[in-house]
């Protein structure tokens, strides 16, 4: 299908816009001014919880509850969403006694979710309501409930559920921010449920995770005659080399800017050893540090390889940029 973009008015299109933005806006805020304590209860329940949080919706509402499930369950709240359609048909078998069912509908008398009602408080799951329908069937059978009426959808037919998926949507974030700071939970603990993510990689990823190990890290001995120090480097492709003594102490590194540094100076460099050339106390990066403590290292002090060392100073792997860039961490 196709279209004329010269026949949109620009202007109502914008207008509408910029309205939809306002009456979402304040059917959040509204929210802000309302919540107490069933909002807190609701936060106690949810926290005391020994199974899981259910959250249940249909239409827009179901979509709605399975986005706050997906967040509930990564801050640190065990959740799931559960379709009212689907519960009448055996998936109600996923509810338990010990379970908190978050029951979210605007006018609180979807006819799916209504029917399944009795069967939850026949099984003792504590039930409660994100709703607009104060009075609703819904309403008048939670334990608690939270209200997200609105005054208008922000639809200029005030019908498509606008404002009121807004508001559902915000009272979830709410109760997930509440209980993450009820937990306890930190960026260690999200971290953990993102393992995919930036953040995971950044707080997860250790230097052992990403450096080069066992023969794939260039090292010689401080005896090292100047070209098998070279054939090492190339052969090993890190760009640096370790020097070490016979107990694996690191001692100095040679890289690529000190090998460039030397050639401009015009030094002889076929009768020199490791020793002759290398750059002593270098920079180096404890083996169980985070690998981004080895990228704050190298951004401060502008290298581009950095040797990896155990407790005591010996040598245990290496890293470049190149591998940093390749585990994601930067």
């Amino acid at each position: 299908m196709s279209f004329d973009a010269a026949n949109i008015n620009a202007g109502q299109a914008l207008s509408l816009a910029r309205k939809t933005f306002e009456i979402e806006a304040a059917a959040v805020l509204d929210l802000a001014n309302r919540i107490g304590d069933e909002f807190v209860q609701a936060v106690g329940l949810m926290v005391a919880c020994p199974g899981r949080v259910v959250v249940m919706g249909m239409g827009k509402s179901g979509h709605i509850g399975r986005k706050i499930a997906s967040t509930l369950a990564s801050t640190g709240t065990p959740a799931m969403f559960v379709h009212p359609a689907e519960a009448s048909h055996g998936d109600l078998g996923m509810i338990q006694a010990v379970d908190v069912v978050l029951a979210i509908s605007n006018s609180g008398e979807s006819e799916e979710l209504v029917a399944i009602l009795p069967v939850l408080s026949r099984l003792g799951a504590a039930l409660i309501a994100i709703t607009g329908g104060r009075q609703s069937t819904l309403a008048t059978q939670a334990r608690i409930v939270l209200d997200t009426s609105v005054t208008r959808e922000a639809c200029p037919l005030n019908l498509a559920p606008t404002a009121s998926t807004m508001a559902q949507l915000a009272m979830g974030d709410a109760l997930a921010v509440a209980l993450l700071d009820a937990r306890g939970f930190r960026e260690e603990d999200f971290a953990r449920s993102h393992p995919g993510g930036a953040l995971g990689r950044k707080l997860l990823t250790h230097v052992s995770d990403v450096m080069r190990a066992g023969n794939a890290v260039p090292q010689v001995l401080s005896e090292t005659s100047f070209t098998e120090l070279m054939r090492e480097m190339s052969a090993k492709g890190l760009g640096a080399s370790a020097v070490v003594d016979e107990q694996q102490h690191v001692l100095g590194i040679f890289t690529d800017g000190d090998l460039r540094r030397l050639v401009e100076k015009g030094v002889d460099l076929r009768s020199l050893t490791a020793a002759d050339v290398m750059h002593v106390r270098p920079r180096t990066v404890g083996i169980s540090a985070l690998a981004v403590e080895a990228v704050a290292l190298m951004e401060q002090h502008q290298i581009s390889s950095v040797l990896v060392v155990d407790e005591v100073g010996a040598l245990c792997g290496a890293l470049n940029t190149n591998d940093l860039m390749r585990a994601k961490v930067i």
